[in-house]
């Protein structure tokens, strides 16, 4: 027989299907605020502006310091670094001198040909401006004549 309570009804275990119904609402509810507050993955636009600015500087530095000329060239893929030792051009590769791609999405422009900007022993350089762009945002990085790295938004 089954137990039956005060009001002659039947007791049964388990969960109705309107309760089964809102703990999956709020699960869904829930993941979805997961989701939409999770940051993207990829490194900003900034980022590599601001990595590609300090890079910049550090190669006037390091063309002010050893007294020999520094190049950084930018291409569509990234960017690299030579050396002038009165001869000729080697790639510098060590610390902060290695060959850097640029982030996933991330478009440098204009990079046809591929910009060079060399900075000389007193760490001058022709003027040149690289834009970085990436979904709708833009970050200019400008060398003046005098050499000085400055971010443009």
């Amino acid at each position: 027989m089954t137990p039956t309570s005060a009001t002659g009804r039947s007791r049964r275990a388990g969960f109705t299907l309107v309760e089964l119904l809102m703990t999956v609402a709020i699960m869904g509810v829930a993941a979805g605020a997961v989701v939409l507050s999770m940051p993207d993955p990829r490194p900003s636009v900034g980022e590599d502006v601001e990595r590609f600015a300090a890079r910049l500087q550090r190669a006037r530095e390091e063309a002010i310091l050893s007294n020999r000329a520094v190049a950084v060239e930018a291409s569509a893929g990234g960017y690299a670094f030579a050396a002038f030792d009165g001869e000729r051009w080697s790639p510098l590769q060590e610390g902060p001198f290695r060959r850097e791609p640029w982030s996933g999405g991330v478009v440098a422009s204009p990079v046809e040909p591929p910009l060079r900007v060399t900075f000389d022993p007193t760490g001058a350089a022709e003027p040149a401006r690289l834009v970085l762009s990436r979904d709708s945002r833009s970050i200019a990085v400008a060398v003046d004549g005098a050499g000085e790295v400055s971010i443009d938004d």
